[in-house]
């Protein structure tokens, strides 16, 4: 039996085509409408928030986000982890408990 694939110019054409304009949005003349590549961005930036607000070490589970994503390793998904607010505050307040602050080292 022929295994049938899915190329990626098809789902990119099938969002853009089909579900995009389902949705309804206002996008302005002149801007790009969303895409399915920034849905990936989104869920790596989401999935890595989630990780540092649920305290789950995010570099030892890198690994399974690059999986996720058909990568090889986590250096090839760093590219869709873009920092966001929310990431830095995550992240200072891991750093933060994890540092001790200025007035707590003694020289």
């Amino acid at each position: 039996m022929e295994r049938q694939t899915t190329s990626t110019n098809t789902i990119r054409n099938v969002f853009r085509e089909h579900l995009v304009p389902r949705l309804q949005i206002d996008i302005p003349a002149g801007a790009f409408g969303p895409c399915v590549h920034g849905l990936r961005h989104s869920f790596a930036v989401r999935t890595l928030l989630r990780w540092y607000r649920d305290g789950v070490e995010p570099a030892a589970r890198l690994n399974h986000l690059s999986t996720f994503l058909g990568h090889v390793n986590p250096a090839a998904t760093a590219v869709y982890l873009t920092i966001t607010n929310d990431l830095f505050q995550a992240a200072s307040r891991r750093f933060e408990a994890f540092a001790p602050s200025p007035q707590e080292v003694k020289p």
